[in-house]
């Protein structure tokens, strides 16, 4: 079984941090991989998008939740849905002008829950049987927190997927500097990918015991790293290379809104 891992909350002011830099030619990616092989099963086209999946059930929860659905509804629909979309090929419908994931994926989540016949076999089944982990739990905190009276479903779905590829892409910052062994850097410097920053250059340097132009070249070079696994993490969502900075600048929208 996949496992998950825990969901992020960030609210990093990622405006200020996406500096220009040159659009990449991403080479084939999970959901590229996935409309390729729309209309026929294959094993790799399956693992991309449990895979998909896996990371982005935050906005599908967030949507039901805000449909009408109580705590233990939304996450047997939730869970129903997904197995619907991984043992019924729902991605042979998807189109490549259909574009991103985001919308392949609110599109089939609407129409999830306009099917009276899904909505008895989710609840007949109680969400059925994943061979991934959804870690729903902190979809219902995360949704406590941030659901207000007057939000769409659609909006709140929205909003919940653009900080859901951002927490991606600090994850997987996070995951390479722990791996080379500076977690605790990453844990110092990650308030100036937030914004939080509760220390000033100068105090930090001091407990780093590194000079104060060391840190900010050191901060400096985690935010472009930041920004290069964010266009990574959207570039996976889209269908084409060339799709990035638009489904980047729409991030942003959402985010700042």
């Amino acid at each position: 079984m996949l496992r998950a891992g825990r969901f992020n909350d960030p609210q990093p002011r990622v405006s200020h941090i996406l500096t220009a830099m040159p659009l990449r030619r991403f080479q084939t990616t999970r959901w590229t991989l996935v409309l390729a092989a729309a209309g026929a099963k294959g094993p790799d086209a399956e693992a991309a998008l449990a895979s998909l999946c896996e990371i982005y059930w935050p906005p599908v929860y967030a949507f039901i939740r805000r449909s009408g659905h109580d705590v233990d509804a939304a996450r047997d629909l939730t869970q129903a849905f997904f197995v619907r979309v991984l043992e019924k090929n729902y991605f042979g419908d998807a189109r490549r002008e259909r574009g991103r994931f985001r919308t392949f994926l609110l599109t089939s989540v609407r129409n999830f829950l306009s099917n009276q016949r899904d909505w008895e076999t989710a609840k007949k089944r109680g969400g059925g049987v994943l061979p991934i982990s959804l870690e729903q739990q902190d979809g219902e905190r995360v949704y406590q927190l941030e659901a207000v009276e007057h939000t769409t479903p659609e909006h709140l779905f929205q909003r919940r997927w653009a900080l859901t590829v951002i927490g991606a892409a600090m994850n997987r910052i996070r995951t390479r500097y722990e791996t080379g062994g500076r977690a605790d850097l990453y844990a110092r410097l990650k308030p100036y990918l937030t914004g939080a920053e509760p220390q000033s250059y100068a105090e930090l340097a001091h407990g780093l015991a590194v000079s104060e132009g060391s840190l900010r070249v050191a901060v400096h070079r985690l935010r472009r790293q930041f920004a290069a696994a964010l266009r990574e993490v959207i570039a996976e969502t889209v269908a084409e290379p060339g799709e990035v900075d638009e489904e980047l600048q729409y991030l942003l929208g959402v985010v700042s809104a």
